[in-house]
């Protein structure tokens, strides 16, 4: 729940043009899975342990993935090509239907330069330039949605959940030009980055709707968007 000295500094920061104004375009029950930090809002109609999840970019933050596995029984596909993270993952003790990938998710298989925080106790990497760190770049493995299910045997989805540090843009792009339609889409935006800017978010929303997405959920950061296929 957004409290009145949130919803305030979101205004401020929308009339100052550093966020996107959006409203929800439908209201239905949502839960919460996760931390604080790493949680994500979720339409539970239509969840079982059949459902098909992919959850890209890990971080060192499982909290939704193991959350909704305790929750639905599901198996949940984690991807995250982070050396960091990676590393991270393997102190962990994982739930057997937790499924880790050590590949990311771009618009085109292959390989993509990733750069490196600047702080270095972080572990986010991100694909947008990043001149302070840009001679630390290191080179990771990724494919395209479409390429991802058929290598995993998958002809839908049902939970498709990205914080992909400003790759999101052009994965929607092909997503929709695939014709893949994911019952939900739970994305982080990244318009905060002076390379990206609200005019990319605003036209990804619009995207998603003119494709048949209702948005059902903001964040209070006003960051993390979720969408449900309503056509």
């Amino acid at each position: 729940m957004t409290s009145p000295i949130q919803w305030l500094k979101k205004m401020a920061k929308t009339a100052l043009g550093r966020e996107p104004f959006v409203c929800r375009d439908i209201r239905v029950a949502t839960q919460r899975l996760g931390s604080t930090y790493g949680g994500w809002h979720v339409v539970p109609d239509g969840i079982s342990p059949e459902s098909v999840v992919y959850s890209f970019g890990i971080g060192e933050d499982i909290s939704f993935d193991t959350a909704f596995i305790a929750t639905y029984g599901t198996t949940v596909h984690a991807f995250d090509p982070t050396p960091k993270s990676l590393a991270w993952l393997r102190g962990q003790d994982l739930p057997t239907r937790l499924v880790v990938h050590d590949y990311g998710i771009a618009a085109f298989d292959g390989e993509i330069a990733f750069y490196p925080p600047e702080n270095d106790a972080h572990v986010s990497h991100t694909v947008l330039d990043r001149p302070a760190t840009k001679d630390r770049a290191i080179h990771v493995p990724v494919k395209r949605l479409r390429t991802i299910m058929s290598d995993l045997g998958h002809t839908s989805l049902d939970i498709l959940k990205m914080d992909i540090e400003g790759a999101e843009y052009d994965v929607i792009d092909d997503m929709l030009s695939s014709g893949i339609l994911p019952r939900q889409v739970l994305i982080e935006f990244h318009h905060r980055f002076p390379t990206v800017g609200l005019a990319k978010t605003t036209a990804a929303i619009q995207k998603l709707r003119l494709a048949g997405y209702a948005l059902c959920s903001v964040s209070s950061s006003n960051e993390e968007y979720g969408f449900l296929r309503v056509r």
